[in-house]
């Protein structure tokens, strides 16, 4: 029952480790001469040394995205209200722009490996550090983030801040739609009928904000469309490409981070923030610091949090961590 319960939670986790655990059993019995074991008691030993740790790895994940997601706000609340940043597209390509200084940076010291099996390997590639074939391959996923960005900041515009988060609540149903037409995952009718009562209950909450918009509305489920997208390329994408988190978030980095600096300049943002009057002040400096390190932390977890699990359970831990926040 407890092994049935954490695989709703966190389906992924163990699926792996099954049958090695069996086929080890069954190996050491044979050398040892011993006699056969009850499968039942195999079972059961499966349940306590083989799940639970698995469980706890994904539940880390999810908690570690949340614990992330509420301070990466509280630090860019810091810089765009108390500091009256209002660059906000400056902030997410410094936040980008960090992420891949360190992922070059411990990559290139042999502190992490962007591939499963290959630990510390290096490719041929000195600048993408990875095969080209395979920064192709991802490219989906760095076109579905780009279109999240660009959508979710226009999606705020025109609509109030109670219905807005009213509909951005759907996101649960388009992610379970479109990871079942990109992977085929069929989810069952508990988390279905869970899934329901949530959007339910997010409509019955900003019912008295109720105010009709049809471009706001469509922009905001767009938005959520992207969303979902996003989450569910993550998962597809780093089973075939055979990148883990840390090389998916590279390849999304080096793809990205070149056009939003040309949107960025395009718009004169860049050329605008030298004239910033924080701009050498220590205080924003050290924001602005903290904000590019937990971007990269919240960027780690939402790719390590969607493989070990899955893209509906990232949609729903991002559910929470706005009950937190909205709690503090």
């Amino acid at each position: 029952m407890l092994a049935v319960t954490l695989n709703l939670l966190f389906p992924h986790s163990i699926s792996r480790t099954e049958s090695e655990f069996e086929n080890s059993a069954m190996t050491s019995i044979k050398q040892e001469g011993l006699p056969l074991i009850d499968p039942s008691k195999i079972e059961l030993r499966r349940e306590t040394a083989v799940v639970l740790p698995g469980k706890r790895r994904g539940a880390h994940a999810a908690l570690g995205y949340m614990c992330s997601a509420v301070l990466l706000v509280l630090f860019n609340k810091a810089a765009l209200s108390s500091y009256s940043f209002p660059y906000v597209n400056v902030i997410t390509l410094f936040q980008m722009l960090s992420s891949c200084a360190f992922l070059y940076a411990m990559k290139r010291w042999k502190i992490i490996s962007f591939s499963e099996g290959e630990p510390q390997s290096v490719t041929s590639n000195p600048i993408t550090l990875i095969p080209l074939r395979t920064l192709v391959h991802t490219l989906p996923l760095a076109v579905s983030y780009l279109l999240y960005m660009l959508i979710t900041m226009e999606s705020v515009r025109g609509i109030n801040v109670p219905m807005y988060t009213t509909l951005r609540r759907t996101t649960v149903a388009f992610t379970m739609i479109v990871e079942y037409l990109l992977t085929g995952r069929k989810h069952s009718s508990y988390i279905v009928g869970s899934v329901g009562i949530t959007i339910l209950g997010a409509f019955v909450a900003g019912a008295r904000d109720l105010s009709f918009d049809a471009y706001s509305y469509s922009i905001v489920f767009m938005a959520n469309i992207c969303s979902a997208v996003y989450l569910a390329s993550i998962a597809h994408i780093g089973k075939s490409s055979g990148l883990n988190s840390f090389g998916l978030m590279w390849c999304n980095g080096i793809i990205c981070a070149p056009i939003l600096l040309l949107w960025t300049s395009f718009k004169g943002d860049l050329e605008a923030l030298m004239s910033f009057p924080y701009l050498y002040s220590s205080g924003f400096q050290v924001v602005m610091l903290l904000s590019c390190i937990m971007a990269f932390l919240i960027n780690y977890y939402v790719f390590l949090n969607t493989t070990l699990n899955s893209a509906l359970t990232q949609t729903i831990c991002g559910n929470l961590k706005n009950c937190f926040w909205d709690g503090s």
